[in-house]
């Protein structure tokens, strides 16, 4: 590879940071699996990782960004961390350009002082070999930390799959990264075509996927739920959902935590990343989590067809051509 930024060059270890990591360690991996945590919220463990987690995750993309004061938006994630709430999920490309909010910048001005008490995943976005391993290097340097608790390959398409696929690629470059102890697991996105998602569960050896939930199309034909996800969970890996609640900019009689249940509720499911702008969310999150409920098949068949058409609708922005996900231009 052309300029190859090795591990060597872009993680300089030091015996505070060897201490740091080992904490993390302890605190989230291999840990028993439990039904709650200290603060009464719904765990479950991530796949084979062996990581407890709680079952919502903080999703610090365009809703958290869009926050235009700094100290609210890094209060907001105190004050999850503190109710409990510390998977949070952020990526390379999460800015807001108007406010000059860069996710991950934010993210590790908590991370520097409380990294032990974090599971931290981040996405490197970029097909091209030199680049994602800036990319890489940029986000470790941006979060502040000398390890990451995932990195995923971020928004895999069919268009695309060649590229991640290619010798000395995308897919390549994150199983050296966990092999180096860049990363402790490694993933993928995807928030279209359920045939990359299970080509990529099927064929590759990953921890975990984060997809966006099941829409159906004349022209794709495919069923992430139906495909995806059980390919992902024969191989072991954790299934993290997203854009659980956006049917209800379609549907506003849809209640934010009716689709949150539901999104919990389904076969495979292990957690789900929920955008996150105030207290107020995080709260409204930490109430699901106490005392959670899986959803009776007769609630969970009403919510299905409630949810049909949003999800055979062919204009939802995340199945356009060149959507990115969690970037404000």
């Amino acid at each position: 590879m052309k300029n190859e930024i090795t591990r060597r060059e872009f993680v300089k270890g030091s015996v505070a940071a060897s201490v740091t990591l080992a904490g993390a360690g302890s605190l989230l991996g291999s840990c028993t699996p439990q039904s709650t945590n200290p603060h009464g919220l719904a765990m479950t463990t991530l796949g084979k990782t062996g990581a407890t987690i709680p079952r919502i995750a903080l999703g610090l993309g365009s809703r958290w960004c869009a926050i235009d004061d700094e100290d609210q938006a890094l209060d907001v994630l105190t004050h999850a961390l503190d109710q409990g709430l510390y998977y949070w999920d952020t990526a390379g490309m999460y800015e807001n350009k108007e406010n000059g909010a860069i996710s991950e910048e934010r993210v590790g001005k908590i991370l520097k002082h409380r990294r032990k008490e974090i599971f931290i995943s981040t996405k490197v976005s970029s097909r091209d070999p030199d680049d994602a391993m800036r990319e890489i290097e940029r986000s470790l340097k941006r979060l502040q930390v000398d390890q990451l608790d995932i990195l995923k390959i971020h928004n895999c398409t069919d268009e695309d799959l060649e590229k991640i696929e290619a010798k000395g690629g995308p897919l390549e470059i994150v199983h050296r990264m966990k092999e180096e102890g860049v990363t402790r697991f490694i993933g993928f996105s995807g928030h279209t075509e359920a045939s990359v998602l299970k080509h990529l569960a099927d064929n590759y050896d990953f921890d975990t996927m984060l997809m966006a939930l099941n829409h159906w199309s004349a022209k794709q034909g495919f069923k992430r739920q139906e495909e995806a996800m059980p390919a992902a969970d024969k191989k072991g890996m954790g299934v993290m959902l997203m854009k659980a609640v956006r049917p209800i900019e379609n549907d506003a009689s849809l209640k934010p935590t009716q689709l949150i249940r539901y999104a919990l509720s389904l076969k495979e499911t292990d957690g789900v990343v929920l955008g996150t702008d105030s207290k107020e969310v995080v709260d409204s999150n930490v109430s699901i989590l106490k005392g959670f409920e899986t959803m009776s098949q007769a609630e969970m068949d009403k919510i299905t067809m409630r949810l049909a058409p949003f999800y055979r609708h062919e204009n939802i922005p995340w199945m356009k051509p060149g959507y990115q996900d969690g970037h404000w231009s």
